[in-house]
């Protein structure tokens, strides 16, 4: 099998060889923003969606992309071409570019660098979405959109990771993470969900979450289905009382949470709205109309 191409700074060249230098802004202070992106059979799933989040998260840390929305965009493709790309993951990253080792990015001194991997990705096994993951509640609090706000996809992912090591500390597959008033947000990678009596509900936005993309076409799957679907606030208690709970992330698709804190969510297992809107989800994917062809 040929090397993994990565296109970077206007070349595609062999992943062995694709090097940023050790000034650049993203890798000092995580100064940057991304995207994770999923291609479903020789489609990106929702390419447009995902180009308009990233020209808002840009716009967000006033970073000046170095390309067109419509370049960016033919970069993704064709990545997915040179990788033989039909199911698989793109991650696109821009960078603030080297900058010295000042925390203030001066105007005109540095070029914003862009580039995109396209891959593989397999974050769950077949038997995970059926037994649902084991998540803990972490002790860290979800940043405030007064620090840096969550819908802002930025390099800086410390508050996140840090909750995922105190997760896996405890044997747990993720962590569930509360703002300062103790309500919930959202996991480390993915949105949260709950089911009660046949109600589905997620968090709002504005209580400190990311607008996942698959956040997006589960709420519009799940109202298309006939549920009740609402954005509403809601606590640690709501989870550990619900019916089901389930989590959504490009990489996890949706998948069930069955424990937390080492309490059983309903059945203890994936039930039955959780795998009714996974076998829709996946069926959703494969609609022409809901992605680019590579």
């Amino acid at each position: 099998m040929s090397e993994q191409v990565v296109y970077l700074e206007g070349a595609y060249v062999p992943l062995s060889e694709a090097k940023i230098p050790v000034m650049d802004h993203g890798l000092l202070y995580g100064d940057g923003i991304f995207e994770g992106i999923r291609a479903y059979g020789g489609r990106v799933f929702r390419l447009d969606d995902h180009m308009k989040r990233f020209q808002a998260a840009a716009r967000a840390i006033n970073l000046e992309l170095p390309l067109s929305i419509e370049e960016i965009t033919s970069i993704v493709l064709e990545s997915c071409r040179r990788n033989d790309i039909v199911d698989g993951y793109v991650r696109l990253v821009c960078t603030r570019g080297a900058d010295g080792l000042g925390l203030y990015p001066k105007p005109g001194s540095a070029k914003p660098r862009l580039f995109c991997i396209a891959g593989q990705v397999a974050l769950y096994s077949d038997e995970a979405y059926k037994r649902g993951l084991k998540v803990i509640t972490s002790h860290l609090r979800r940043n405030k959109a007064t620090i840096v706000d969550p819908q802002i996809k930025s390099l800086n992912y410390l508050n996140n990771i840090l909750a995922s090591i105190e997760a896996h500390r405890y044997g747990a597959d993720e962590a569930l993470m509360l703002n300062e008033e103790g309500v919930v947000t959202e996991c480390t990678g993915d949105n949260i969900f709950i089911v009660k009596n046949g109600v589905i509900s997620t968090p709002p936005v504005w209580l400190g979450t990311l607008d996942g993309i698959t956040r997006q076409a589960v709420i519009r799957i799940a109202r298309e289905m006939g549920y009740e679907m609402n954005e509403t606030p809601f606590t640690h208690f709501n989870v550990l009382n619900a019916d089901e709970a389930f989590l959504t992330g490009t990489a996890a698709e949706i998948i069930a949470l069955t424990e937390l804190d080492g309490q059983k969510i309903g059945s203890g297992v994936a039930g039955e709205v959780t795998m009714k809107l996974l076998a829709a989800f996946r069926d959703y994917t494969k609609k022409p109309e809901n992605g680019a062809k590579i």
